[in-house]
């Protein structure tokens, strides 16, 4: 059968080892080892799932070559002493069975350290402020962020790192890696070192490009001297930094040009450092690709193999490069997250099937590094979980009611019918979707699109019974053996002086403006709001609207009773969404500006809504301020949990997941209607906690589950004795006193 992508799949040399494709699995630091650096078996689980899914080339990421003075993040690799050996060959071997080809990154992250959180070293004394790094500043819930201090590195620590980068790799390749990669990238510490804007050294490791770059060329120059010349290095570096004094196009090709004359035997294109964090993190308001530009002036340069990344989501794109000679290589990270089996969905033809990667940053950033956690993904609650590995058919199908048809019940339902239960999926609206019907009206948010349509996809084709404009009654879910609450939530106005009746619904704020829209067959109401908006409340209902409203040119004021505004939102995206609020743009990119810078006012509430548009508001000290305002937009939102009540009162096994539980984020939302679809189990046992329990010890099971017998008693055992002979029956009751 004919590959559909011939370029994709045909095979490429990297120094003295040939690639069976190009697809890369890109550094990723997925911060599941153990606490002392050592490989876990999740690591070897999810590396093993990603090589299982056919890419050619896994670069594992972020392990440090020192963990005394730098880990990224606080449970990443560590490659520092020869003990770690025998756990990364179990690692490579895990990628080597698949046929992959695999390296290890080395990284010291320097300014950026997790661990440890002060004294951390860098290439200059500064103090920073970073809040969307792993290794940022920890701010307490009633401090105030003061800024981390940076220590500058001296040259005998200079030396003594190169020296351990060296060890590192010399590890590496003593475990069975086919090469390593230097983490030189994002403002880590070779990043630091290499950076004209990072970099204030008067020494011979700061200024010119060449005492800036030797640090790293000094890396190179030891790995090859204790791991051969034959072993493969390569380098992955930021090509533009996009901040003033940063590096640029120029420069870019003439690192790549250096690190070929040094010997390493690719390059691995990045952007950005932490000062752009939009250009080094590309949230979902990037295009897919914007990096490639790249990729193709680097392969312009040099004759060893480049790497490009960034936002790379679809077969075609990838295909379309390497034909077009842009790059040599496909680096994929988070894609690989979502769906681990990209590359072999690819390679069969089955592009439908394939749940793309919608640059959200919740589960892989916001709910698992930036939080200390291991890595998740929001849109697949497998990534990492062995659990999900061993999911089986079940063997007696249940009868299973979903409520709700956002994304929680919708992955419930497609999980449950996976596993072969009969699952029956009940949404009150004409359409699937939930509160992510909302995101094609916010400018930036379209990718989680694919998400939607890709689930939907996957309802329709394992034939769900949806029942859409449908509500069901408490006596109609009594016919189900168990009952998911996936309702979500719902805007509510807070007690507030005045015209109460005055405020906007945010969902009515939100309506499509289209009368037909193809998105939304079913229609929605369309409200109609003045020019001035004062939107009240917090999380992503007023981020979300505040965006949608701010390109529609209103002018937003945006009130909150929290001392952060959007402090639970994910950080990058906020990053983004700020500069548009000021009437500007993240690194690349160039939307059309707000019409009108949006207004935060944070630690304030709506005290009083008058006619006439007048709001009185009120801070955290008491002063008041009267505002004038055409409409206000409510935007604090609540559970809708009516129905769990009732369920729960009618004595009926319910149990809830998603917004219904608290409103909060994507990412919740999937995790936990796919460990409800995971957990739905034949025996239908339930703890105190109303919790399902399943995949218990056979005996325990056998006790739960098997029919009582008749108590054994004295009561009982006399009855037996008097039906025998009376000799026997009267010896028996002589001897009352227990002897036999």
């Amino acid at each position: 059968m004919a590959v559909p992508f011939p370029h994709l799949f045909s095979p490429i040399q990297l120094g003295n080892i040939e690639l069976p494709n190009r697809v890369v699995h890109v550094p990723t630091d997925i911060s599941s080892s153990h606490a002392d650096g050592e490989v876990s078996e999740r690591d070897i689980h999810h590396h093993a799932d990603i090589a299982r899914g056919g890419a050619g080339f896994i670069i594992v990421g972020a392990t440090t070559p020192d963990a005394k003075t730098g880990r990224p993040t606080v449970t990443c690799l560590v490659a520092d002493g020869d003990n770690y050996i025998p756990g990364l060959a179990r690692l490579a071997e895990s990628m080597h069975r698949y046929g992959s080809k695999c390296a290890v990154q080395l990284q010291h992250p320097g300014r950026q350290c997790a661990i440890p959180r002060y004294n951390t070293l860098g290439a200059n004394d500064r103090v920073i402020k970073i809040p969307w790094s792993a290794g940022h500043e920890i701010v307490y819930e009633n401090a105030e962020e003061k800024g981390k201090q940076i220590r500058e590195a001296s040259i005998t620590e200079i030396l003594d790192l190169v020296d351990m980068f060296s060890e590192a790799a010399w590890r590496v390749k003593q475990a069975g890696f086919d090469a390593v990669e230097l983490h030189a990238a994002h403002g880590y510490l070779l990043s630091e070192f290499m950076s004209p804007v990072l970099n204030r050294r008067t020494d011979r490791f700061g200024g010119t490009l060449e005492n800036r770059m030797r640090f790293t060329l000094a890396v190179v120059d030891q790995i090859r001297k204790k791991c051969g010349k034959s072993f493969p290095v390569l380098v992955r570096y930021s090509f533009e930094e996009f901040v003033p004094g940063g590096r640029t196009l120029e420069e870019g090709v003439e690192i790549a040009r250096m690190l070929e004359q040094a010997g390493c035997a690719g390059v691995d294109i990045s952007q950005g450092i932490q000062e752009s964090a939009g250009a080094g993190f590309d949230p979902m308001q990037y295009p897919q690709g914007w990096a490639t530009y790249a990729a193709e002036a680097v392969k312009k340069a040099v004759r060893i193999p480049v790497i490009t990344s960034h936002s790379l989501r679809d077969p075609e794109y990838c295909e379309r490069i390497l034909a077009e000679g842009r790059t040599d290589l496909v680096g994929l990270s988070r894609q690989l997250l979502a769906d681990p089996y990209w590359p072999v969905k690819a390679q069969l033809g089955r592009l439908k099937s394939i749940r793309k990667c919608i640059s959200c940053l919740g589960g892989c950033w916001q709910e698992s590094l930036m939080a200390k956690h291991e890595i998740q993904c929001s849109i697949n609650a497998a990534c990492g979980n062995p659990e999900f590995a061993e999911m089986r058919r079940t063997g007696k199908p249940v009868r299973v009611a979903v409520v709700g048809g956002g994304p929680a019940g919708m992955e419930a339902a497609r999980i449950a019918t996976e596993r072969g239960h009969q699952v029956t999926l009940f949404e009150q609206a004409g359409e699937l979707g939930g509160g992510m019907l909302y995101v094609c009206l916010v400018p930036g948010k379209e990718k989680m699109r694919w998400y939607l349509d890709w689930i939907r996809d996957q309802l329709l084709d394992l034939q769900v019974d949806i029942r859409l404009n449908h509500a069901p009654t408490v006596d109609e879910l009594r016919e189900y053996d168990v009952v998911l609450n996936a309702t979500g939530a719902e805007s509510y106005v807070p007690e507030v002086h005045g015209r109460a009746d005055l405020v906007v619904p945010f969902e009515d704020a939100m309506a499509c403006p289209k009368v037909a829209c193809e998105c939304h067959p079913g229609g929605r109401r369309l409200t109609k709001l003045g020019q001035r908006v004062l939107l009240w409340g917090d999380h992503y209902a007023a981020t979300d609207t505040a965006a949608f409203l701010g390109a529609h040119g209103k002018e937003v004021t945006i009130v909150t009773e929290n001392r952060e505004f959007a402090a639970e939102t994910e950080v990058i995206h906020m990053y983004v969404l700020r500069k548009r609020f000021a009437q500007g743009d993240a690194e690349v990119l160039a939307s059309r500006p707000y019409k009108h810078a949006v207004t935060v006012l944070t630690g304030t509430r709506v005290l009083e809504i008058r006619d006439g548009g007048e709001v009185v508001l009120e801070d955290r000290d008491f002063n008041q301020a009267t505002v004038e305002v055409d409409t206000v937009v409510n935007c604090h939102t609540r559970s809708k949990v009516g129905l769990f009540q009732e369920l729960r009162a009618a004595g009926i096994h319910v149990l809830n997941a998603g917004d219904a539980v608290r409103p909060r984020n994507l990412y919740h939302a999937v995790h936990e209607g796919s460990a409800f679809g995971l957990a739905v189990d034949e025996h239908m046992l339930f703890n105190p906690n109303h919790a399902m329990i399943n995949n218990l010890p056979i005996d325990v099971l056998s006790q739960l589950t098997r029919p009582e017998g008749p108590a054994y008693s004295r009561v009982l055992m006399e009855e037996q004795l008097r039906q025998l002979t009376p000799t026997v029956a009267a010896g028996s009751r002589g001897h009352s006193n227990g002897e036999r």
